[in-house]
């Protein structure tokens, strides 16, 4: 009997310890796998190395050469206008007709006040001069000829001002007659007959019903050249010299081209954007090009720069700029500030700051922090692609 309590009890000793070493074992295993789900998971992609071709392509705007928004410097109503929207005028063509029957009341006004100035400057000049010759006799005092010849001098003054008057009165009178101030296309008109306007603009637009603002009467736009403004990347500045010949593309004309020239840059890289400010200016002597068109602006580079693409959403906005997320090979996450260049939309290029072959985090989540310890569901991506080469 005690050969078999003593078996028992081996046998229950050893069931409890097994199930002890079970227990332990699962919650291990527990917090190994705790542990390792606690880390964010990532997924990895490799930044695309591209050489840049001999040629860039560039957005750009066209804008009108000249473009003049003209205001009346009058108040009064519209008598008549004479050009509407897509006419082409020419310097000094007569635009439109101002009525000012107030304005034209003042200048009569203004005329009789130097009537009246200039009679009293000459009765002063005549009293003046008779207190001249009569001092010499002692037949007046001083005091007299002076004051004779004060007043004289104060007509005098006020003829002047009477005639200023009127001159700035002829002038405003002047610009009831709205003329062209160069030759050009009429690419707006806010007035119509009747309607009241003053110097800050008209109070209608013409198709638009009334508006509350006030709007410039008439645009007028030279087109015969047109200007482009591009936004050169620094990389590339260099490149961009007057007298660069360049290409323009439009989608309203698929498989055309129109040849245009780089004349003049702003000589400074712009520090928000890091690119250079161009001016390209195109014929536009057929008048096919519109201002306001968009375009694509190919320039011929000398030399062949390589430059990292990556997704736009693996970078990261901070309040020193922009970051992209690392992966070392423990697993652990850092922050690499770099420099974007050009954005292609779903894609931007990045010009410092980021290794060719250097992977990348994909849509990382703005909660990661430098030095986090995270979990790669795709360690294959960091494995460095071939170079591309891309006409951008």
């Amino acid at each position: 009997m005690g050969v078999l309590v003593l078996l028992v009890l081996i046998a229950a000793v050893g069931l409890g310890a097994l199930g002890v070493l079970k227990r332990k074992h699962s919650a291990s295993n527990l917090k190994t796998y705790t542990d390792a789900m606690a880390a964010p998971t990532v997924e990895l992609q490799q930044p695309v190395m591209q050489s840049t071709a001999q040629e860039i392509v560039l957005p750009g705007n066209m804008q009108a050469y000249t473009l003049a928004p003209i205001y009346a410097r009058t108040t009064g109503y519209v008598k008549a206008w004479y050009h509407d929207i897509g006419s082409r005028v020419s310097k000094g063509e007569l635009l439109a007709v101002i009525e000012t029957p107030e304005l034209d009341q003042q200048l009569m006004q203004a005329r009789a006040d130097l009537a009246t100035a200039q009679s009293n400057a000459a009765l002063a000049k005549t009293t003046s001069d008779r207190f001249g010759d009569l001092i010499g006799k002692n037949a007046v005092s001083q005091q007299d000829t002076d004051n004779a010849k004060s007043q004289y001098d104060a007509r005098v003054t006020q003829v002047n001002s009477a005639e200023a008057n009127v001159k700035r009165l002829e002038e405003l009178q002047s610009f009831e007659k709205i003329t062209a101030p160069f030759d050009g296309v009429v690419t707006a008109r806010n007035i119509d007959t009747g309607q009241l306007i003053s110097s800050t603009g008209s109070t209608t637009t013409a198709g638009a019903g009334t508006i509350t603002g006030n709007k410039e009467i008439f645009d007028i736009s030279a087109n015969q050249v047109l200007r482009v403004f591009v936004n050169v990347p620094q990389i590339n500045s260099p490149d961009a010299k007057s007298g660069v010949i360049a290409t323009l593309t439009l989608p309203q004309y698929p498989g055309r081209s129109f040849p245009g020239r780089l004349v003049r840059t702003s000589d400074a890289v712009d520090p928000a954007s890091r690119t250079l400010l161009a001016e390209v200016d195109v014929e536009n002597k057929t008048g096919e090009l519109l201002p306001g068109s968009y375009t694509e602006v190919h320039l011929h580079v000398s030399h062949a720069a390589p430059a990292l693409i990556v997704p736009a959403n693996a970078l990261l906005l901070e309040q020193d700029g922009m970051r992209i997320a690392t992966v070392d090979a423990n697993h652990h996450v850092h922050l690499v500030r770099v420099t974007p260049g050009r954005d292609f939309g779903t894609t931007v290029e990045v010009l410092s700051g980021l290794q060719p072959g250097q992977a990348i985090v994909g849509n990382p989540s703005d909660s990661l922090s430098e030095g986090e310890e995270v979990r790669v569901v795709n360690p294959n991506a960091s494995k460095p692609p071939m170079m591309a080469e891309n006409k951008r």
